[in-house]
């Protein structure tokens, strides 16, 4: 019998009974329940020729060396703070404390709406990340389905325990048109004014790439692309950059590398594509397809376009508290800059437009506050390798506000929804949702003055 209290264990020993011992375990307690558990991982028995408790996963094994205790070390409160704002009767530990960037409130919520809308569209898994573009520091991170780390024992699929924000790939899809534009415009390939004939269609290497909806559009200029979520138009800018050049800025964007965040598993982009000498590849790369990222990595790539132009490096821990006092704050790093001031602005107006007058009708749009984002919807690839499914994807959605200097950043991701097509459909309301909390949670200034009649196409 496990988990007895100290009464029961004196009864059973006070009980004298020859063979029957009472001993104590040492075990990880957090007071938090499962929130954030895909941050944290858990403390658990070794495999094989590894006996003894140890960190899996997330920042318990990220940080192993720190969080670690030694067996004669106190075995009452045998737990780190992870959060600031879940101490409870926590007592400080012998090497350090990690303090994690986590908002425990903004987790809270966080998980709940991708408990939400899991659920509604019966998905195969939500995920969904919130940072400060400008820093790196990420309030939330969560997973569904998930764990409860007091209890990873009881989780019947153990592939629940792996991160999927961090640990794995997926083809993103439109969201990857805004790093498209955002490379054509600092090129000076294109302005945010220059125009193409949209067929609907564009042939190349003999294959025939064609827009969500498979109609053309005419005339049109780059913001249209974007709010129309035009494939043929990534397809024109990317064309009007040239495969090299279009390269470079996707690799600098950090897409082909890992992210830098301090949690286990961190993995490449699949971008085997951008080194091809078929210009098909380059093509449906400028849409998102054909090329495979981590949803860190894009975040990181996005936060790009927010901050004015800066790839900045991901994270969950604050600070690190030695057991002598010692305070060990994270620094803000960044990788350099990917694009001008300048783009990054264009890029924004762009994508706040897109939502002032595309996303819901315009109903998404916020008076007081501007709000730039980008919807996108992947085909998933079948398994056996034969192309793309039918009827089988992956929705993402980010956007980032107030669009004139943001402060957070929002990233959703959906996979294998049913009865349902576009992530407009199912991402629009729990980002709605994420907005207007972080808006009251924070009480952040609006950045508006303009009435709804002022708000310009």
């Amino acid at each position: 019998e496990k988990d007895l209290t100290e009464a029961e264990s004196k009864n059973i020993t006070d009980l004298g009974i020859k063979g029957l011992t009472v001993f104590r375990e040492r075990a990880r307690s957090y007071p938090a329940g499962s929130l954030a558990a895909h941050v944290l991982g858990f403390v658990g028995e070794g495999g094989a020729g590894a006996p003894g408790l140890s960190g899996k996963y997330g920042v318990e094994k990220k940080f192993e060396t720190i969080l670690a205790r030694e067996p004669e070390g106190k075995l009452v409160n045998f737990f780190a703070e992870l959060f600031a704002g879940v101490s409870g009767a926590i007592k400080k530990s012998e090497i350090g404390d990690v303090v994690l960037t986590i908002e425990p409130s903004v987790q809270a919520e966080l998980e709940r709406e991708l408990v939400d809308v899991s659920s509604k569209w019966k998905a195969k898994r939500a995920a969904g990340i919130i940072i400060d573009p400008n820093t790196g520091a990420i309030r939330a991170m969560g997973a569904t389905p998930s764990f409860d780390p007091g209890n990873y024992f009881n989780t019947e699929d153990v592939s629940n325990f792996s991160n999927p924000l961090v640990e794995s790939v997926f083809e993103m899809g439109s969201i990857i048109k805004p790093l498209t534009m955002a490379a054509g415009i600092d090129s000076g390939a294109v302005t945010a004014t220059s125009t193409y004939h949209d067929y609907g269609f564009v042939i190349v290497n003999n294959a025939k790439l064609k827009n969500s909806d498979g109609k053309g559009n005419g005339v049109v200029d780059m913001q249209t692309i974007l709010a129309k979520s035009l494939n043929t138009g990534a397809v024109f800018v990317e064309q009007k950059m040239g495969n090299d050049t279009f390269r470079k800025y996707m690799l600098s964007f950090g897409l082909g590398e890992k992210s830098g965040i301090d949690l286990p598993g961190d993995v490449n982009g699949l971008v085997k594509n951008l080194s091809s000498t078929r210009d098909i590849e380059y093509a449906t790369a400028s849409f998102g397809q054909g090329i495979a990222l981590s949803p860190i990595q894009v975040v990181r790539a996005l936060s790009a376009i927010a901050n004015g132009g800066v790839l900045i490096r991901p994270h969950v821990v604050e600070s690190i508290v030695r057991s002598n006092g010692e305070v060990e704050t994270t620094p803000v790093e960044n990788a350099g800059r990917v694009i001008s001031e300048k783009a990054s602005k264009a890029i924004t107006e762009m994508l706040t437009k897109a939502v002032d007058i595309t996303l819901a009708n315009g109903k998404a749009k916020l008076v007081d506050y501007s709000i730039a984002a980008k919807t996108g919807t992947a085909q998933i690839s079948n398994n056996n390798g034969g192309g793309y499914s039918e009827d089988r994807f992956l929705h993402t959605f980010f956007g980032y506000f107030p669009a004139t200097k943001p402060q957070y950043l929002i990233f959703l991701l959906l996979e294998e929804p049913k009865g349902v097509d576009y992530s407009s459909e199912t991402l629009t309301a729990p980002f709605s949702k994420l907005v207007k909390y972080l808006i009251h949670y924070y009480g952040m200034e609006p950045d508006r003055t303009e009435t709804p009649a002022q708000i310009k196409p």
